[in-house]
């Protein structure tokens, strides 16, 4: 049985500002810092065989970070990238409702074209390491839309926010992917604001 505990990065300047990032290379702050360092403070190496990251700079600092704890071997893959959101990158919350109400991003990565990039990416993963336990750094699309996929409409998901480095766990066994868990984020009760 596959393995993977999908981590989302540590607060970037833009999250707390409730700004759109998708794939503008915004780095962590500090509380991003602290949050991977508790994140990785809070993990037993013995249960992991390897960390995968994004390419992205605030993911890969996030598992930089928390593999400092585990010291495992470290792999990017392009494929687990936040999908781009075109012409809303920036912008607030509330700006990217108001310019597009319907969520219909000029320029944005096409939803299927994104499902597919990361689920080719979760298959090539699992074949790889076929029965491996795997830390996935990533991002809260990419990881809510994996939930989604894997899920099929079954779990009720419209209005969770993924928390920074929060960690969702899947496993896969035969052709099923399952959730084992979501969001978990008591590695960071220290963490002050």
């Amino acid at each position: 049985m596959t393995t993977i505990y999908l981590v989302r990065h540590g607060e970037t300047d833009w999250n707390a500002e409730r700004r759109m990032q998708g794939q503008t290379d915004i780095p962590l702050n500090a509380k991003g810092v602290r949050q991977a360092e508790a994140c990785g403070s809070a993990l037993n190496p013995k249960d992991y065989d390897i960390v995968i990251s994004s390419q992205l700079l605030r993911a890969k600092k996030t598992a930089e970070i928390i593999n400092s704890f585990l010291e495992l071997p470290f792999v990017v893959m392009k494929d687990f990238a936040e999908r781009s959101f075109g012409d809303a990158e920036g912008l607030t919350y509330d700006e990217r409702n108001q310019l597009y109400p319907d969520r219909n991003y000029p320029n944005q990565e096409v939803l299927e074209d994104f499902s597919e990039r990361i689920m080719t990416g979760l298959e090539q993963v699992h074949q790889n390491y076929l029965g491996k336990r795997i830390l996935l750094v990533a991002h809260g699309a990419v990881i809510f839309r994996i939930l989604s996929i894997i899920t099929e409409g079954k779990l009720d998901l419209e209005d969770m926010k993924i928390e920074n480095t929060s960690i969702s766990t899947i496993t896969r066994n035969k052709q099923e992917w399952i959730i084992q868990d979501y969001n978990r984020i008591d590695h960071l009760e220290k963490v002050q604001a």
